[in-house]
């Protein structure tokens, strides 16, 4: 893949001045004082002009939805009760094996999806091997985690249920005995799927997870943009968006959620250094797949560090200038670094209303609920 100029990038170097001086002699009787040389004004650096905004035509080719495949499935059909319980069971400790982890434990609803932790804590204080992304706006990517694994929110959602590192439940039959031996959740279940004759069953639960999760979107200051509303973003802000778009950047963070929409090698033209993941190969098995990752989102990027598949990035600065080495072979100014820092803050969206992401009233257990077991 080769870094390609998609947008003329103006810049304006600086314009300044030689400072005039000038020096009196000393003052004596028969020599006439020199008049005082006028003072000269500092020179004062030119303000860059404001940036053109992008042309419609090119903000929906770089951050539109693309169409649809002719044989894309249709979207799924979530009703409110869905969601309903799909709230609930994001919350809920006792889908773990000893009903202290939730979804929630790893991507708080309140810090943007994320737990701000380089590698989460699961089952017992175990940690996995990658971070926890977001999961805000994640029901826009082409598949979910970090190698692509998940081909959809529902297959995601069950993921970390069963996997013993995360929240270790043995196996389908603990989380239907869980559930089932609560009332609440018992006729939760039939109301969200009326068809099914034993509702509670584990994938459901994991539809019901996803039908929440559609639901949390992070509108912001650039999707206003994007609608036509030019004065959304600041003068700054602009130019970092016609650096992003010049650069190169958004060979790889395109689409609505400004990624997600592929899968790239992480060091495409500059091998980054100690990268051991193999990452996308782990699915595959195809050597062309080995060290690519699924394209992260930037939507909230200011709030969802560390970066990175491994969290060893702590600040975004840094993590442009390390994208800009090692995928665009680019060496950037601190001034471009600061107007894409601005940019990238403006990719920071409103967090949707607590009554959809604070925790709700979770059914107590009952004499059937299995126990805690800390194994």
């Amino acid at each position: 893949m080769h870094r390609t100029r998609l947008l003329p990038f103006l810049t304006l170097s600086a314009l300044g001045a030689g400072a005039l001086s000038a020096c009196l002699d000393g003052k004596s009787e028969s020599a006439p004082a020199r008049a005082a040389a006028p003072a000269v004004a500092a020179p004062v650096e030119a303000k860059p002009p404001a940036p053109k905004p992008l042309t419609p035509e090119q903000l929906t080719h770089f951050f539109r939805p693309a169409p649809p495949a002719k044989d894309a499935k249709p979207a799924p059909q979530d009703t409110d009760a869905q969601v309903a319980l799909g709230r609930m069971l994001y919350f809920e400790p006792r889908l773990s094996k000893n009903h202290d982890v939730s979804c929630n434990t790893c991507h708080g609803l309140t810090t943007y999806g994320v737990d701000n932790k380089p590698l989460s804590d699961g089952h017992k204080g175990q940690k996995g091997s990658r971070n926890s992304p977001t999961v805000y706006n994640a029901a826009g990517h082409i598949a979910q985690f970090w190698d692509g694994r998940a081909d959809t929110l529902e297959a995601q959602a069950e993921g970390p249920i069963l996997n013993p590192v995360e929240m270790a439940m043995p196996d389908a039959k603990r989380v239907v005995a869980t559930l089932s031996s609560i009332p609440e959740y018992t006729a939760r279940f039939r109301e969200a799927f009326p068809g099914d004759k034993a509702p509670v069953t584990l994938a459901n639960a994991a539809r019901a997870i996803a039908a929440y999760e559609r639901k949390l979107t992070t509108p912001s200051r650039f999707d206003r943009y994007v609608a036509g509303k030019h004065d959304a973003l600041t003068e700054q802000e602009q130019r970092g968006l016609q650096l992003f778009v010049s650069t190169g950047c958004t060979t790889c963070h395109n689409g609505p959620a400004v990624g997600g929409t592929s899968f790239q090698k992480l060091g495409l033209v500059e091998d980054y250094p100690g990268l051991k993941d193999a990452g996308r190969f782990d699915v595959t098995k195809n050597e062309d797949d080995r060290g690519k990752f699924r394209v992260p989102t930037l939507l909230n990027v200011e709030k969802t560090g560390p970066y990175l598949h491994d969290g060893s990035v702590s600040d975004l600065p840094t993590m442009v200038r390390l994208m800009a080495k090692h995928q665009l072979a680019r060496t950037l100014t601190d001034a471009e670094v600061d107007d894409l820092v601005a940019f990238l803050k403006s990719l920071t969206g409103e967090l949707p209303s607590q009554e959809l992401i604070s925790a709700p009233p979770l059914p107590p257990s009952t004499k059937k609920t299995p126990k805690p077991d800390p194994s």
